[in-house]
């Protein structure tokens, strides 16, 4: 059975069927539909993984299989890596169809159709075998995403914040489609396998690198890598909150998974003898991306942009392990991203049952409001432990294994920058949660002029005085994937053995072009040592420090105290005011990106 084009078929003929009777189907019915169609992609992905264990499961399209090498059909090539992100996805499109059940009383199950296309553009890029078709696809879950960020059309501040979505992202498209353009003009080649055995044969020169640099590129745009990020936290803010359990949990680690897909399949062997440079680029960037997400993120007091700015950090984060280019770097990531996946996706449906039942989204103006919500007050706690990595939660088991490869690498400074980037977004989400359900720390004299009855408001079906269970339900499972993920029997292995194989060009290759059955090599993780869960706990007892100090830490009065305060509320303003939500800013700040990481790879690489 052809599982791959299946679990892509399933919601796109769900989607046409619904747009087909948009007028005549009950609302009940569109929502049962998309449900069941989500979890039957959840399920055949599920068994997609499952064969992927036996080595890359390679679909070709028509009968176009490739002959002496060279490949001109359209693959699906499946690995373990890209089968459980289609997983995670899938299973995140479950949850958010079930969440979104209680929104939008119009009889037009709009919000179904385009959740249902966003799960099939994102599956399609998880197992595409080609550059063209991640493009294809790509543009398919791009389109999507910006209607589901727009969604609220009676609102400027959706229209705002979705044409900064499409604006940025689709210049992001088009860098990308110029790298492929400049790749084919050099091997004459689209299929990633075809491309890296034709780039082994031949020195990487100046339009191979530029190539590159064009790719990531457009794949970093859609990651938010800084200074890439500016369109990421006007999308999410505006955006209904089953849309962004998908954003927030899954859509921007597809653009890091593009990067290290055309890296490792494609790009690895002409860059061997210049991994050690590329690495620095990789890591320094994510460095910086990690910082500057954090600290934004702890600033905020909209919550939906306080979850948005965490997604930034950690993605900053991801790249950190990406860049080690190194398996272990690879496996870490891939758990460190279902962890943090979980508990950001599990905080974006607490915001949503926050905004239901106290019709608010500002931590300020919602202080004290949230007292009768003791089981999303554990959650919302939960899910800031989570972010803080404490053990033995996912996050925790992630960034213990990213870690290990960091000092592997002699990249042992970089696990600071990550401990930071815990704390700091651990903060925010815990000193949320104290304001919010206990009413802890001063009242603002002002509170800040958050259009929580405008720009806010989602509409929703039935009453506030009740949390209903398609709410309630999914934030919890979601939670508890979180935690469950630091503690699964035999994650780290697979991880381990799957990022093996994701990071072999050579196998990937043999199965991809000669039909090979490259099973991948068994593998063992080293457990977390003594001192990882030291540092653990110390990030999640930082954590609780800096929300306390947040919540109850009185006016310095010694004049150097208030002196180093208004410095960093400078510093923090200054910060802030880069995000101006102008369009203009963000393009320009993107191309300066563009030139600037363009030119470090130009350096790294040649």
């Amino acid at each position: 059975m052809d599982l791959a084009p299946l679990a892509l078929v399933v919601p796109l003929l769900a989607a046409a069927a619904l747009a087909a009777v948009a007028s005549h189907v009950r609302r009940a019915v569109a929502d049962v539909v998309t449900v069941l169609a989500a979890a039957a992609s959840t399920v055949l992905c599920a068994l997609l993984l499952a064969d992927a264990g036996s080595g890359t499961v390679v679909e070709w399209f028509g009968g176009w299989e490739p002959r002496d090498g060279v490949a001109i059909g359209i693959s699906f090539a499946v690995d373990e890596i890209g089968a459980a992100l289609a997983v995670f996805v899938a299973v995140l499109a479950t949850a958010a169809a079930i969440f979104s059940s209680r929104y939008l009383e119009a009889d037009e199950p709009y919000l179904h159709v385009l959740l249902l296309v966003f799960l099939a553009g994102m599956l399609g890029f998880c197992l595409a075998g080609d550059v063209f078709t991640m493009f294809v696809f790509f543009e398919l879950m791009s389109v999507a995403a910006f209607a589901l960020a727009g969604y609220k059309i009676d609102q400027s501040e959706a229209i705002e914040g979705s044409l900064n979505f499409a604006i940025t992202n689709t210049i992001g498209s088009f860098l990308l489609l110029s790298g492929i353009a400049l790749t084919y003009g050099r091997t004459g080649a689209l299929n990633l396998a075809q491309i890296g055995e034709a780039l082994a044969t031949q020195p990487a020169d100046g339009l191979v690198v530029v190539a590159f640099a064009l790719i990531a590129s457009g794949f970093l745009v859609k990651a938010a890598i800084v200074p890439f990020h500016f369109w990421l936290a006007d999308a999410y803010a505006v955006a209904l909150t089953p849309a962004c359990l998908l954003f927030g949990g899954a859509m921007s680690e597809l653009g890091l998974y593009g990067v290290g897909r055309t890296y490792f399949a494609a790009f690895s062997a002409a860059f061997e003898s210049h991994q050690a440079e590329l690495r620095a680029v990789l890591i320094g960037v994510g460095a910086l991306t990690a910082v500057v997400g954090a600290v934004m993120c702890v600033q905020q007091d909209h919550l939906k942009r306080m979850l948005a700015f965490a997604t930034v950090a950690y993605m900053g984060v991801f790249l950190i392990g990406m860049g080690t280019l190194s398996a272990e770097g690879v496996a870490g990531t891939a758990v460190y991203v279902l962890g943090d996946g979980c508990a950001k996706a599990g905080l974006f449906a607490c915001v949503g049952i926050v905004q239901h039942r106290c019709r608010g989204i500002s931590e300020l103006r919602l202080r004290g409001r949230g007292r009768d919500l003791a089981g999303t007050a554990a959650l919302f706690a939960l899910g800031g432990l989570l972010l803080a990595s404490l053990p033995p939660f996912g996050t925790f088991l992630g960034k213990s294994m990213l870690g290990a490869a960091l000092r592997a690498e002699g990249y042992g400074w970089a696990i600071a920058v990550i401990v930071l980037a815990s704390v700091l977004t651990g903060a925010a989400v815990l000193r949320a949660a104290g304001r919010v359900f206990g009413g802890w720390g001063a009242r603002p004299e002002h509170p800040p002029a958050t259009e929580e009855e405008g720009a806010e408001r989602e509409v929703e079906r039935g009453a506030a005085a009740r949390t209903p269970a398609v709410m309630w339900v999914p934030a919890v499972l979601l939670i508890a994937g979180g935690v469950a993920a630091g503690v699964w029997p035999g994650l780290a292995d697979a991880a381990l053995g799957a990022a093996e194989a994701f990071t072999d060009r050579a196998g990937y290759s043999a199965a991809v072009l000669e039909g090979a059955a490259v099973a991948p090599p068994p593998a063992h993780a080293s457990s977390p040592p003594w001192f990882d869960y030291l540092i653990g706990v110390g990030s999640a007892a930082c954590a609780l420090g800096v929300a306390a100090l947040a919540l109850f830490a009185p006016r310095p009065r010694s004049r150097a105290a208030a002196e180093l305060g208004a410095v960093v509320s400078r510093c923090g303003a200054g910060l802030r005011a880069l995000h101006s939500g102008r369009i203009g800013d963000y393009v320009a700040w993107l191309l300066a990106g563009f030139t600037a990481l363009g030119g470090l790879f130009g350096l790294a690489l040649t």
